[in-house]
């Protein structure tokens, strides 16, 4: 049976936009919750200004609970988001093995996102690939916007391909590509990837949609066809993007295990305890989560 790798990023992208401020204690038994239903990566936080993201202003002090908890720090890897050098030092101090960097391919989406051009983002993160050469830390990059942009409409995959081989070029051991509004549809995918899997290995990639229009599903199908075996989720659904008017959560990470294990792949997670996870999470963002099997297996528990 072949194995599915998923990378849980509900403690970050998923919470970072809730406008109610959770405590660490909080986040921390989320974490621990994703790592009882069998989570191995999980991206925890981002080291960002506190003021720009109030919900990542405690990235040191729950880093701090994680890596106090041995049983946690040597089975997961963890990482977080590190937008610039000053964020990579303090990752590095927390303990972290492993980053990620951001930027998109939409010059106007990069602007208003971090206040600089896609060059002038990708710039920015040689350093970061520096040190982390130095330092043995592992590099993930996301790359936003890959199909559309809510400003600048369609996206060539051209452009996707030239900003993922820069970062791979620098030393990103994946990419993660971000269909950020969650418009696509699986014909868009399999456009994206036979462009950028002409001369890239289709290792170097995971996917990482998002459900506006109720697609991501069948777009992580057409990735799976592609040979895509890494994908990027969120319990709950939880996430969406404040840049992006409507846009809904990232895929649910209930969904998508509940869909490859049904296709008869292999991903590590019980189902049950991580619906258990996002009725945490729903008990403290305080309002209902919109993944499909996390709603189903809700009601069946209550039945």
């Amino acid at each position: 049976m072949e194995t599915i790798k998923i990378t849980e990023v509900g403690p970050r992208d998923g919470l970072q936009n809730e406008k109610k401020v959770l405590s660490t204690e909080s986040k921390f038994v989320y974490i621990q919750k994703l790592a009882a239903a069998g989570l191995k990566r999980i991206e925890a936080t981002s080291f960002v200004k506190k003021e720009k993201i109030p919900q990542m202003a405690d990235a040191s002090e729950l880093s701090d609970e994680i890596f106090q908890h041995p049983h946690l720090s040597q089975t997961i890897a963890f990482s977080c988001l590190t937008p610039n050098t000053i964020a990579y030092e303090k990752a590095l101090s927390a303990g972290y093995k492993e980053v990620a960097v951001f930027t998109a391919t939409s010059e106007t989406f990069t602007k208003k996102n971090i206040n600089k051009t896609v060059r002038e983002s990708l710039d920015a993160f040689t350093e970061i690939f520096q040190n982390a050469r130095r330092d043995k830390i592992k590099v993930r990059a996301y790359i936003s916007t890959v199909i559309a942009c809510p400003y600048e409409g369609k996206i060539l995959p051209e452009k996707t391909k030239e900003i993922a081989k820069r970062l791979l070029d620098e030393g990103a051991y994946e990419i993660s590509l971000g269909e950020t509004i969650g418009v696509a549809v699986p014909n868009e995918i399999a456009k994206l990837f036979s462009n950028l899997l002409s001369d890239i290995p289709k290792e170097l990639f995971a996917g990482h949609f998002h459900d506006t229009y109720g697609m991501a599903i069948a777009n992580v199908n057409e990735a799976l066809r592609f040979g895509i075996r890494s994908f990027d989720s969120a319990s709950g659904g939880l996430g969406g993007c404040p840049y992006a008017k409507g846009a809904a959560g990232n895929l649910a990470t209930e969904d998508l295990v509940y869909f490859l294990e049904r296709q008869g792949y292999e991903t590590g997670i019980d189902l049950s305890k991580l619906v258990e996870a996002s009725a945490y999470m729903q008990n403290q963002i305080a309002r209902p989560l919109n993944s499909r099997t996390f709603i189903a297996r809700e009601k069946d528990s209550a039945v």
